[in-house]
């Protein structure tokens, strides 16, 4: 019942419910692996610490590490659902980084993917979202893997059954106040087959990767990149389709922006056609020849990273050769103080909003590098590689 190939180091992100404490068991024959094993209190129930201390006591059965990671955010406001979903990836995030783990995986189920497609058919999601949960997703810099997609929630709790094994039923998963246990009522009400969804999620996959591939061979045909920005061919990217238009620019603002989602549609749609816009923390300018997709200045004002950390999640900032005290640079956005220490155009790089958001390397208040407008050209400044239908883009300089 193994379901991947896994890496050398897994993180295993066990909750105390069924479909994770089977994650748990079968991780056992998956073999090579180091697992560890980490459970999010959310501090939203009193018996929260007692599901994780069970947990706690399951790993040790089985001479796994365990950690139970705590958040205490929630001040009772806004969407309790999605502020604990966010803070749980976020809380695995920092764990797996902090473990040196080459992955992180989740119990989710057919029944999970099932009831994700009708909550976002219910939002009005297109074939992106349709889609569905994928087995392997690689977002905040962790690969996430999910190797239950296959199987059906009683399908793991017969087998946890027939071994011995319990599990703890969380009481929200039947709280009607949750869309989720909303959609999942629903199905049972309609008679609705999670399998059969599950397999529309899959069809929808498969219409998704055509349309990446679409957009894939538009991007190499009528884009590349520039020092980190994003550019488009104008006359050839207006005459796109509306859906690879939309897809192409919503990877563009996903990957310079470093976020795991697109905007939405509504603001995607707003932006295509807009002399100027920001949208997602980017830049969008269209001009006669070209549309162009930087950082947006303002969304890194305040960012910093020391020397050999990246710089905005994506930035990696080379020192010169040679003796030099690192200890007290750090590496902050250029800005229109440092972009004026730097006057020279014929060594610029890239346009002045551009520069603006660009990484440059600061003692305190003074300009001590800025690669991309010619302050300093020994350090080096460059961003981490385009993925996804961006790939291939080929980097000008």
């Amino acid at each position: 019942m193994a379901a991947l190939d896994p890496p050398a180091r897994l993180g295993l992100a066990v909750s105390g419910g069924g479909d994770s404490m089977a994650l748990l068991h079968l991780a056992q024959h998956w073999g090579g692996s180091d697992l560890q094993i980490a459970t999010v209190d959310h501090g939203l129930r009193p018996d929260a610490a007692a599901e994780a201390a069970m947990v706690a006591r399951a790993a040790s059965d089985l001479g796994l590490p365990h950690v139970t990671l705590h958040w205490q955010g929630w001040d009772g406001r806004g969407n309790l659902q999605d502020q604990a979903r966010q803070a749980r990836q976020d809380l695995l995030c920092d764990w797996a980084r902090r473990a040196g783990l080459d992955a992180v995986v989740l119990g989710h189920t057919r029944d999970d993917q099932a009831e994700t497609l009708l909550m976002r058919l219910a939002r009005g999601s297109g074939v992106d979202g349709l889609a569905g949960m994928g087995a392997r997703r690689e977002a905040h810099g962790i690969l996430w893997l999910r190797p239950l997609l296959g199987f059906g929630r009683d399908e793991l709790r017969d087998w946890l059954r027939a071994r011995g094994v319990g599990w703890i039923d969380d009481p929200s998963n039947d709280d009607p106040r949750f869309d989720r246990v909303k959609i999942r009522q629903a199905m049972t009400a309609l008679g609705l087959s999670p399998a059969r969804l599950a397999e529309t999620a899959t069809r929808m996959a498969e219409a998704r990767d055509v349309l990446d591939q679409s957009a894939q061979d538009a991007a190499r045909a009528i884009g590349r990149s520039a020092h980190g920005d994003i550019i488009f061919d104008r006359a050839g990217f207006d005459r796109l389709p509306t859906d690879t238009r939309l897809r192409l620019l919503a990877d563009a603002l996903r990957q310079i922006a470093s976020s795991p989602y697109r905007p939405r549609l509504s603001a995607l749609q707003s932006a295509l056609t807009a002399p100027r816009a920001t949208l997602h923390g980017c830049l969008i300018t269209r001009s006669a020849r070209e549309l162009r997709i930087t950082r947006e200045a303002q969304a890194v004002r305040g960012v910093t990273a020391r020397i050999g950390a990246d710089w905005d999640q994506r930035w990696i900032i080379s020192p010169p050769t040679g003796q030099i005290n690192l200890d007290r640079l750090e590496i902050r956005a250029l800005g229109p103080e440092g972009l004026a220490q730097c006057p020279d155009r014929v060594f610029w790089h890239l346009p002045r909003a551009s520069l603006l958001a660009s990484p440059a390397i600061w003692d305190g208040a003074r300009l001590i590098a800025a690669p991309l407008a010619g302050f300093a050209p020994e350090w080096q400044a460059n961003p981490r590689p385009f993925t996804g239908v961006l790939a291939e883009l080929s980097n000008s300089h």
